[in-house]
């Protein structure tokens, strides 16, 4: 296959727009990435290099998801998908509202 015909194949390839976001208390950052159609969630947040700006995140551990809900890093994006990598909790959420729930009780008691 000659170079034009190579050039050819790729501009032809179907393409896609999709964000990877990810956030931290202090930073934050979306990257727009254009992907070929059929394209998994861990492809393009591999494609997008955001790890290069945050070098903690855990592409085999953390968890990922689609616009707030989390889903399989192997799920096949639609265009315009944004793909959010979730840091790992540090507390317990539902250990949090017990904390408060007990904290509002004794000040109600007082």
């Amino acid at each position: 296959m000659s170079q034009n015909q190579i050039n050819s194949v790729e501009e032809n390839r179907a393409m896609m727009i999709v964000e990877v976001a990810y956030a931290l208390p202090e930073k934050q950052k979306i990257i727009t990435v254009n992907v070929p159609v059929g394209c998994t969630l861990l492809e393009a947040v591999k494609c997008s290099k955001i790890v290069d700006y945050f070098p903690q995140i855990d592409l085999d551990n953390d968890k990922m998801g689609l616009f707030g809900k989390a889903a399989s890093k192997d799920q096949v994006l639609k265009a315009n998908d944004r793909v959010e990598i979730y840091r790992p909790l540090l507390i317990d959420p539902k250990e949090v509202r017990k904390k408060r729930a007990e904290k509002a009780k004794q000040t109600k008691i007082d």
